[in-house]
């Protein structure tokens, strides 16, 4: 008997159940990059629970982790009540001492609107982190209107289920709505957690955060316009820009995210890039936030940073993505070769 399943309950259909690797030729620098594998998984690993009130839009929050990162799990469920959907890419021993971590950790054991969906990790372990994959794992087992595009190092501003909720009761189906919350970093492992905005202000201000990659990527989250969201007082819009890859929340049917792009560098930004071709407008929501928490980096950072190989076929698969965003949607496509 499968650990977690009744006998009346009917299996679910796992389609990605072959380990197939495609090979590649020997002579490729960037062989890394091109590898496709279906992976084992196995959705809703642990009892799932939830029902959504009759009447009131509800969000689930989408992420992604591996083992090394079960640690920040805690602490992002205590600022979270709300649904959760989570891929864990793990190896078949690592799925079951996740087992034992969610059954007797005192925060995650009590909570059945978590969605843990396991994708294992290939016997030969080769290649590089899948994070967009696994992204659309989490998204596709949704069972909300709504979703929060977010990541596992990311701590919510307390309340934020509660204003989306409000918020979205007034949202159009017909408008394509990407409400962006605003992210900021802590280099601090302890770090008393703002209660409100004001509060986060005043620890920007005295240099205890930061807006998020301030100090090495500012591209990444300058289209915020952090300057106008301390005093905002309704979301406002802003423009797409190069490089631009908040945290937002769009409904679930919203485009998934390109798998060719795995590790480390641009598999948020192309996502961004494709829902403005589509006619997402990004609106920034005031009073919330998000605080990014620190961690040790991980090895695709790490390759990133040291490898001059590995960015030039990153910047490769860029710019073919670029080029097929023109072909896509036209001359309206023309910004992202740019970039």
């Amino acid at each position: 008997e499968l650990l977690y399943c009744s006998q009346d309950e009917q299996p679910l259909p796992i389609s990605n159940t072959l380990e197939l690797p495609v090979a590649v030729g020997g002579d490729d620098q960037c062989w890394e990059f091109k590898q496709h594998h279906v992976y084992r998984t196995h959705p809703y690993f642990i009892d799932y629970h939830y029902q959504q009130s009759a009447g009131q839009p509800d969000v689930t929050l989408v992420a992604q982790l591996s083992y090394d990162r079960l640690q920040m799990l805690e602490a992002l469920a205590e600022h979270w009540e709300g649904p959760m959907s989570l891929a864990l890419f793990l190896t078949d021993s690592e799925a079951q001492l996740f087992i034992h971590f969610a059954l007797h950790s005192p925060v995650i054991s009590r909570r059945k609107n978590i969605g843990f969906h396991i994708v294992y990790k290939l016997q030969y372990n080769t290649g590089l982190y899948p994070v967009n994959y696994l992204r659309n794992v989490a998204l596709k087992n949704v069972n909300t209107a709504y979703v929060f595009l977010s990541d596992i190092d990311f701590l919510p501003s307390y309340g934020i289920n509660e204003y989306l909720q409000s918020l979205l009761a007034n949202d159009q189906a017909s408008q394509k709505n990407a409400f962006v919350v605003p992210a900021f970093e802590t280099l601090r492992y302890r770090l008393d957690f703002p209660a409100d905005r004001a509060n986060l202000l005043d620890m920007l201000d005295n240099g205890l955060l930061y807006t998020f990659r301030y100090h090495v990527w500012r591209k990444g989250h300058a289209a915020t316009d952090y300057q106008r969201w301390r005093t905002a007082t309704d979301p406002y819009k802003v423009e797409w820009a190069a490089d631009y890859e908040p945290y937002i929340v769009v409904r679930r049917d919203v485009p998934q995210y390109d798998t060719q792009f795995v590790g480390f560098g641009w598999n948020k930004v192309s996502h961004i890039m494709r829902l403005d071709a589509t006619g997402y407008q990004f609106k920034v929501l005031p009073d919330h936030f998000i605080i990014h928490m620190p961690h040790s980096p991980s090895l695709d950072i790490i390759k990133f940073r040291s490898s001059p190989n590995y960015r030039n076929c990153l910047q490769q698969i860029k710019e073919e993505y670029q080029r097929s965003l023109v072909k896509e949607f036209g001359t309206d496509a023309f910004k992202y070769l740019i970039t």
